[in-house]
């Protein structure tokens, strides 16, 4: 059993393709390998310990994504994201992380409100210490305990999925402490709407952190690391 098959053996769900799959699209989204870049069955194989078959598989459900494009007698070429991908990732995330916490308003336990409370006031104490690789990870947990809270299964794993997309460029322009004061104060507002039973409060703010989430990559380089322009604002 190689290293990579030990990593997911005692709790992974996927299949060996979709293990795979995972690990090929953590990959490109991380920026492992560069737009354009040929994907090499064989290395690819030889890397994870696994045949072509699984390989040649994940291939195709990454096509189907939109993260690679296989070329007919030739090969498969990353094509990754774009910069409008990401403002079309945080205009329909906007809507759906509103929804999201319209329904755990309602739904929410009591042990996912005390973490979530916790989870602000350890971004604050960071946040005063300026330690921001923690603030990075509260601000991740505290979305995962909101997706975990709204009790629909469908809705958490298109929202998580979202969140994965869009990981490389929210490392790079999340690194501005002036964001991340002013993410956790929006959290602390989404939380304290939901404690109160405020369904329609937490959609209107939980809709507009996002839109100001992506209007703080605009202003922090989203161009740039696409190399493409991008609307300023989001419509």
């Amino acid at each position: 059993m190689t290293n990579y098959d030990k990593k997911y053996d005692n709790d992974d769900k996927y299949s060996l393709r979709g293990r795979v799959f995972q690990k090929l699209r953590e990959d490109i989204l991380g920026g492992k390998y560069k737009d354009h870049e040929e994907l090499k069955e064989v290395a690819i194989g030889e890397e994870l310990g696994v045949s072509r078959t699984p390989v040649r598989e994940a291939f195709r459900q990454l096509e189907l994504e939109g993260l690679i494009r296989i070329v007919p007698n030739k090969g498969a070429y990353v094509t990754g994201i774009t910069a409008k991908d990401v403002e079309d990732i945080y205009m329909i995330r906007s809507l759906l992380e509103g929804l999201c916490a319209r329904l755990a308003t309602e739904k929410i336990s009591k042990e996912q409100m005390e973490e979530m409370e916790e989870n602000v006031y350890l971004a604050d104490f960071h946040e005063e210490k300026g330690h921001y690789d923690q603030m990075a990870e509260l601000d991740n947990r505290f979305h995962d305990i909101l997706y975990e809270a709204c009790g629909s299964k469908l809705l958490e794993h298109t929202l998580r999925d979202f969140h994965r997309y869009v990981l490389r460029v929210r490392q790079k322009t999340l690194a501005n402490n002036t964001r991340g004061k002013a993410s956790n104060d929006e959290h602390r507002q989404i939380m304290e709407a939901i404690k109160a039973g405020n369904a329609e409060l937490a959609e209107k703010l939980a809709n507009q952190h996002m839109i100001n989430a992506y209007d703080n990559m605009v202003k922090n380089g989203l161009k740039e690391i696409y190399g493409e322009n991008s609307e300023e604002k989001m419509n």
